[in-house]
């Protein structure tokens, strides 16, 4: 069986990076490993995930031009939720900010914010159509 085990993030600092991910937005940190005195393998995932976020520090001006804005001003993940309302308080009170209001659509509910470099995410609590 193929899946995705993860999905790379280019960071400016490994450090703001894990503590966004972990203090902001709830995720768990999976592994902090020392590669050489400037890389390490950083992985954060949700709470429930199989699918974690491998946080790679920009080491070039090419990576540098690019944190922040991965997929080019549009959605860049996608947070699924089975208790929107009670997440996006508690994201709200955490201090991120959302860009787009929460919206009901038939595919489900949804709300737009960005990470801390400003790639946006969907926090989307799907409809119950099965559409996942």
């Amino acid at each position: 069986m193929r899946h995705i085990a993860h999905v790379s993030l280019v960071v400016h600092d490994y450090d703001e990076a894990i503590a966004f991910y972990t203090q902001k937005l709830g995720f768990d940190l999976i592994e902090d490993t020392w590669l050489s005195i400037e890389k390490r393998w950083v992985l954060v995932m949700p709470k429930g995930s199989t699918c974690s976020i491998l946080l790679a520090k920009a080491t070039t001006d090419e990576q540098s031009a690019v944190v922040g804005n991965q997929t080019g001003g549009r959605v860049f993940l996608f947070l699924y939720t089975d208790d929107f309302w009670t997440d996006y308080a508690s994201l709200l009170e955490n201090g991120v900010s959302f860009v787009r209001p929460p919206t009901e659509h038939d595919y489900g509910l949804v709300a737009v914010f960005t990470d801390l470099y400003g790639n946006m995410w969907d926090l989307l609590q799907p409809a119950s159509n099965g559409q996942e």
